[in-house]
């Protein structure tokens, strides 16, 4: 039996879990996707969804009185993602050694362009990742992306244009890897030249 003050007194616990499980239901997947693009890694991306949405519903008062608890809940899902890197990366001294462990998990969907996206993507910093990945796959504008991630719009500015640039070089890198590997990191004139 419900002490009616007592509910009252603690924030109406009933319609606080009413309004979380409509949130959850209506942006678990997105924010699942959004942590894969950020760990790829399937099983990583769930175990950090996980963890937001159970951040977010400890805190789920502050979370629901923002203007935008979707943002609120992405910058969880960003901090979490890339605090999971780090200590992942610094476990295993490299990040390639932490991108191996997907043989499990079947690529035949994927296209080699969408394989060497995601290990482009892997490669760069936290923070110009999840710009990237919040401006031009989820379409997010800058202050949408800057308020996500709780950081200043001049700095979703920068680390997205240098984050493309980066995507790019390591898209070409990849690319060009066998020849680089044969004969350095020389092209000739005319190859040079088509670039």
């Amino acid at each position: 039996m419900h002490d009616a003050e007592g509910e009252a007194a603690i924030g109406r616990p009933g319609a606080d879990r009413a309004a979380f499980d409509v949130f959850f239901a209506d942006h678990y997947r997105e924010l699942a996707r959004f942590a894969y693009l950020l760990t790829g890694d399937h099983h990583a991306a769930d175990d950090v969804t996980a963890e937001a949405m159970a951040e977010a519903w400890k805190s789920w008062t502050r979370v629901a009185s923002t203007d935008w608890p979707l943002a609120y809940v992405r910058r969880i899902v960003a901090n979490i993602a890339g605090a999971r890197t780090t200590r992942l990366v610094r476990e295993r001294h490299g990040w390639w050694l932490w991108s191996a462990g997907r043989g499990e998990q079947s690529e035949d969907p994927d296209t080699d362009a969408a394989l060497d996206l995601r290990k482009a993507l892997l490669r760069m910093p936290a923070r110009k990742r999840a710009c990237v990945v919040l401006r031009y796959y989820y379409g997010l504008s800058e202050r949408e992306t800057a308020e996500t991630l709780g950081i200043a719009v001049g700095t979703v500015k920068s680390q997205s244009s240098r984050g493309l640039e980066e995507l790019a070089a390591l898209l070409r890198g990849s690319r060009s890897a066998p020849s680089a590997e044969r004969g350095g990191n020389r092209r000739s004139t005319a190859e040079g030249a088509t670039r």
